[in-house]
């Protein structure tokens, strides 16, 4: 057995950073804040950025408030989502990091939250009366409704960060995308890109120029924004993207059916005529290079992702037979359209190219969440769509209740399947002979039948490369009889990998270990590979193996304060949304403003 990978394992802390790192952030963020006061200060009172501001303005023919935060907050993005799929990859092959800043992914995350934050505040410390909907926060001081979006989703997110260090020590390390402090951040990065088509959308109306006019550099934003917006709602389904989900399998159609209806729909709306296919190319690409820099090129496991043409093709077939100023009934069919067609594409899409194919188990449930999150997320970026269309553009009357109606059946679709069930199956397991720290392993089942009908039964090996590649593997199984399973190549048994037997059957997940390191830092003993009965338990148990302490009662309130704060999020991306919409009268430019004293016509 190689020693080495073991103590470096045992080194890592299981429960947040040490001191001195959470001393050196807290004061790193404190010069930030600083620095980000002492520019507003300056940029208000004696208007330092103003030069800046005229050339931009000059050559752009848009408001700096809306130019500069956009190309700020749009090139922090790409690093944020760099720094993302490169830092879920790096867990999943390494498992956990000896420290905070010894994870060179974490910095890249920082600094796109950072500048995240930064250009939402730098919007509002801009913002001038030109915005018809404007928020006024002092004589001569409206900030535009898009910064207010976009500091809120980078401010909170970056809150995270210190919040999740909170999380560690309370609870130990998650190792989820869906931990509470995770989504927070994954979540505030992801809606930046909404907020920031609302910012571009808001700026040029306060110019005269809301796109009425389908010109090259007006679609080509669109499609930019959408395929960025398509990309930040897909985000949360990574651990599918990798294979290794730690919530029921149904989630993985309802996710992608609701980022598509979304996403595509909005951008079909407001871009016009092949924005959507434009926008699920765009993804495609985005993801395919990510994909190849973070796996071979960095040596990490390989990250896959949905299709989304299909769907992309039924919403510009929906908008053709609809017509554009129909935007609900544009979302309405859609969203049936996706949740139908979209999902069997995905279905067949999952067995070429995903690491956890859809089989028979997950039909029917896959197909109605499927079904149910097309439909709501169809709605949904219709209101989205309509909300980002020229003034002028008719608005097709709304059923009252129609938002809230297809927000429920999100909020039911994610959280019925949350936490799964257990069946109590038992399983003997026989380990042949260890060659190179593997050996095959034999699985019999009890019942015999208790796996016929599986969303998935296979051996994960994950956490076992601490150098180069090759830190996660599916070991498919094989029947060799009634009841009775192969590995259908030898599994890991030694080092740091933690090896375990997983089932997925209806609504239960469960596993049972093949082996797992000793590990200091939890602590945790060493669980040798060895020929016997076992009992299958609660899977999370085993995959958040460092997740120790706390109670379930701080978890549920944790877990409620995410839900606050995801309904803060909505609750003012509708606001936002809302004020934009021509539906309510903007609020009229002033006369004094029509011409700026550097000759901008606005």
């Amino acid at each position: 057995m190689d020693l080495a990978p073991v103590f470096v394992l045992a080194a890592a802390p299981a429960r947040g950073s040490s001191a001195g790192e959470v001393l050196g952030a807290s004061a790193v963020g404190l010069v930030a804040i600083a620095a980000v006061v002492a520019l507003g200060v300056a940029q208000r009172r004696r208007g330092l950025l103003d030069p800046l501001c005229r050339v931009v303005e000059e050559r752009m023919h848009r408001p700096a408030w809306a130019v500069i935060p956009s190309a700020v907050a749009g090139s922090f993005l790409l690093v944020a989502v760099f720094g993302y799929y490169w830092d879920v990859s790096w867990h999943i092959d390494r498992g956990r990091d000896p420290g905070a800043f010894a994870n060179p992914a974490h910095w890249f995350i920082i600094a796109g939250l950072d500048g995240i934050a930064f250009a939402g505040l730098l919007a509002v410390l801009l913002g001038d009366e030109r915005s018809p909907h404007a928020v006024r926060i002092r004589p001569g001081w409206y900030a535009p409704v898009g910064g207010i979006l976009l500091s809120l989703c980078g401010v909170i997110a970056l809150a995270g960060f210190p919040l999740d260090d909170i999380w560690h020590r309370i609870f130990g390390q998650d190792v989820t995308a869906w931990g509470p402090t995770h989504v927070q951040m994954i979540g505030g990065a992801s809606l930046a890109t909404l907020a920031i088509w609302v910012l571009d959308r808001e700026g040029a109306r306060a110019v005269g120029d809301d796109g009425s006019e389908r010109r090259a550099d007006v679609v080509a934003f669109d499609v930019l924004a959408g395929g960025a917006f398509l990309i930040g709602l897909s985000t949360l389904q990574v651990e599918f993207d990798f294979g290794v989900p730690q919530f029921q399998q149904v989630f993985h159609p309802f996710l992608i059916a609701l980022a598509a209806g979304i996403g595509l729909v909005a951008v079909r709306i407001r871009g016009g005529a092949g924005t959507a296919l434009a926008a699920a190319v765009m993804f495609l690409v985005l993801r395919g290079a990510l994909t190849a820099v973070v796996g071979p090129a960095l040596g990490r496991s390989t990250q896959h992702f949905p299709l989304y043409v299909v769907e992309a093709l039924v919403v510009e077939l929906a908008a053709r037979v609809a017509g554009r100023d129909r935007q609900i009934t544009v979302g309405a069919l859609s969203g049936l359209g996706i949740g139908t067609f979209g999902v069997a594409a995905e279905w067949a899409w999952s067995r070429a190219w995903m690491p956890l194919p859809w089989g028979s188990g997950l039909f029917p449930a896959g197909a109605l969440f499927g079904l149910a999150g097309g439909i709501a997320g169809g709605i949904i970026g219709a209101f989205i769509g309509r909300a980002l269309l020229p003034v002028a553009r008719p608005r097709q009357a709304t059923p009252r209740g129609l938002a809230v109606g297809a927000w429920a059946v999100v909020v039911i679709g994610l959280a019925l399947p949350m936490r799964p069930s257990l069946e109590h199956d038992r399983a003997t397991i026989a380990v042949g002979p260890v060659h190179d720290g593997r050996a095959t392993v034999q699985v019999r089942f009890d019942p015999p039948d208790a796996v016929d009908h599986a969303r998935w039964a296979h051996v994960l090996a994950w956490q076992g490369a601490k150098h180069g590649d090759g830190g996660l593997e599916l070991i498919g199984l094989r029947r060799i009889g009634r009841g009775r399973w192969v590995t259908e190549h030898p599994v890991p048994v030694a080092g740091t990998w933690k090896t375990l037997l997983r089932v997925h059957t209806g609504s239960s997940m469960a596993a049972a270990p093949i082996f797992l390191p000793a590990d200091a830092g939890i602590p945790a003993a060493q669980v040798r590979a060895r020929s016997g009965p076992v009992a299958l338990v609660r899977e999370k148990s085993i995959l958040q193996r460092e997740a120790t302490g706390g109670s379930p009662g701080m978890e549920r309130v944790a877990y409620a304060v995410l839900a606050a704060i995801g309904a803060i999020w909505l609750a003012a991306m509708g606001w936002g949304l809302r004020r934009l919409d021509p539906v309510v009268a903007p609020r009229p430019v002033p006369r004094s403003l029509a011409t700026r004293s550097d000759g901008l016509t606005v």
